[in-house]
C-alpha cells in the first residue's frame, strides 16, 4: 500500500516525539486488512513496547456494537424503535427534564412532553447528557449525591433528562439504556448477549467488559496529558464487578477485533462467514435519524476529562443508529455519507461504504479529542485515502 510508508512514519513521529505514548491502527477493505501499525509504549509508566494485540479501554466504540445487538433484537421483533422504552424500561417511563435550579439550589423538574423511544436513544435525541459536556448536570449530581456513569452503579442512571425526546441532539448515557433494552429483551447479561450474537460469531475474543487474565497480560496503561503538554501515566480502570455492564462505554478491546467489527457494517452485516444482521438492517443504522437536526459542538464542563469537541466544524454532522454521519468529504478524504464516532480515552474509528474503506486507531490518552491525539489519527486516515488514491489512479 502506497500509503504505508506516510503512515508509519507520520505515527512513529509523534510518539518519538512524544506527542502520544503509542497506538495501535489498522486499516481495511471489506475483504482485506491494507494496513496494521503499532508505534510507541503500552505504559510510559513501565516502557512495554505496543504490540498490535494490545488491549484498550475502548470506551464509547462500545456503542456502535451495543447498537447492534439491539437492531439484531429488532430485526427478530423483540425490541422496538418506536415504541415507547418505558414499557419494557420502567425506570423510562416517566422522564422527568432538568429546568435548572431554585433559590435553595433545588432542582426544577417537570414531565417530558413525550415518551422515550429506542430510536431517540440510540440517536441521542432521548433528552440525556453526560455531565463532561453539560454543567447543569454536574451540579445535578453534585446536589443529589448521584454517582457519575463511570461508577456502573444503577443509581447513576437515575438522572433527569435535559430536553424534550426528540427535540434536541445531545450526546449522553442513552446508550446505557439500550444495554439495559437488550438485556430486557433477550434475558441475558449484555455482556453474554453481545458474546453469543457478535463476538463469537465476528470472531472478536479480545472483546469483553472483563478484563481476563491473557488480556491483562497486553493491557494498555492509561495517560493524562498535562498543562505543559507532557504525558503521565495515571491509574485508571472501570469497575471490573459492575452493578451494570455500560453499553455506553464499558468494553476493552483490541484494533484488531474492532476492524472486524467495522468490516461487518461495510460488508452489510455479515463477518467471518456469519450474517449477523440483515443488509437492509446495516443500511438503515447508516442513515441519518435526527431529520433536521444536527450534532452540535460539545462544550466541555470537565476538563481532566475532556476537551471541547468539535470536529469538522464546516460539515453538518447526522446521526445514525449509532454512528456519526459525515454530509461532506472530509480534509483527510473521508466520503460524505460515512460512519464514525471515537472513545474518550482518544480511541477512533470510521466506516467509508463509498469507498469501502474503514480505520481504527486506539490510543489511551485524557482528556478527549486531544490535539495531538486527532493529529495522529489525521495522519494515519490521510496516510489510507493516499494509498487508495494511488491504487485508483494505477
Amino acid at each position: 500500500m502506497q500509503g504505508r510508508a506516510q503512515i508509519d512514519q507520520a505515527l512513529r513521529g509523534a510518539s518519538d516525539a512524544g506527542q502520544i505514548p503509542g497506538a495501535a491502527a489498522i486499516a481495511a477493505t471489506g475483504k482485506d486488512i491494507i494496513y496494521e501499525g503499532a508505534v510507541g509504549k503500552r505504559d510510559l509508566g513501565t516502557k512495554a513496547d505496543m504490540t498490535l494485540d494490545s488491549v484498550f479501554w475502548i470506551a464509547s466504540m462500545t456503542k456502535a456494537i451495543t447498537a447492534a445487538g439491539a437492531m439484531q433484537l429488532v430485526e427478530q421483533g423483540r425490541l422496538s424503535l418506536d415504541e415507547p422504552i418505558g414499557k419494557l424500561l420502567p425506570d423510562l417511563a416517566a422522564p422527568q427534564v432538568l429546568e435548572g435550579f431554585d433559590a435553595d439550589g433545588n432542582a426544577k423538574l417537570r414531565a417530558a412532553t413525550r415518551p422515550i423511544t429506542l430510536r431517540h436513544l440510540l440517536t441521542h435525541t432521548a433528552g440525556f447528557c453526560y455531565d463532561m459536556w453539560n454543567g447543569d448536570m454536574v451540579t445535578y449530581l453534585e446536589k443529589t449525591g448521584t454517582p457519575g456513569i463511570t461508577s456502573c452503579q444503577n443509581a447513576a442512571l437515575k438522572t433527569p433528562i435535559m430536553t424534550d425526546p426528540g427535540t434536541r441532539w445531545e450526546y449522553g448515557t442513552n446508550i446505557d439504556f439500550v444495554g439495559k433494552a437488550v438485556e430486557a429483551a433477550s434475558g441475558q447479561r449484555l455482556g453474554e448477549y453481545l458474546r453469543a450474537n457478535l463476538f463469537q460469531p465476528l470472531g472478536m475474543t479480545d472483546t469483553a467488559f472483563k478484563i481476563t487474565d491473557a488480556m491483562r497480560q497486553r493491557l494498555v496503561g492509561m495517560h493524562a496529558r498535562g498543562p505543559d503538554g507532557s504525558l503521565q501515566p495515571i491509574p485508571f480502570e472501570l469497575e471490573q464487578t459492575p452493578e451494570f455492564e455500560m453499553g455506553g462505554g464499558g468494553l476493552y478491546g483490541t484494533a484488531a477485533d474492532y476492524i472486524k467489527f467495522t468490516q461487518m457494517i461495510l460488508n452489510r452485516g455479515s463477518g467471518n462467514g456469519h450474517q449477523v444482521l440483515k443488509p437492509e438492517t446495516v443500511a438503515t443504522m447508516g442513515q441519518n435519524h435526527i431529520g433536521d437536526l444536527s450534532m452540535g459542538k460539545m462544550t466541555s464542563a470537565v476538563a481532566f476529562a475532556t476537551n471541547d469537541v468539535d470536529l469538522y466544524p464546516g460539515i453538518v454532522k447526522k446521526w445514525g443508529l449509532s454512528f456519526m454521519i459525515n454530509t461532506a468529504t472530509t480534509p483527510e478524504g473521508r466520503s460524505a455519507g460515512s460512519l464514525a464516532w471515537a472513545g474518550l480515552a482518544n480511541t477512533y474509528f470510521w466506516i467509508d461504504p463509498v469507498r469501502d474503506i474503514t480505520g481504527v486507531i486506539l490510543m489511551q490518552v485524557l482528556p478527549f479529542a486531544d490535539p495531538q491525539c486527532l493529529s495522529a489519527f489525521a495522519a494515519f486516515e490521510a496516510g489510507v485515502y493516499a494509498g487508495l488514491d494511488v491504487k485508483d489512479a494505477a
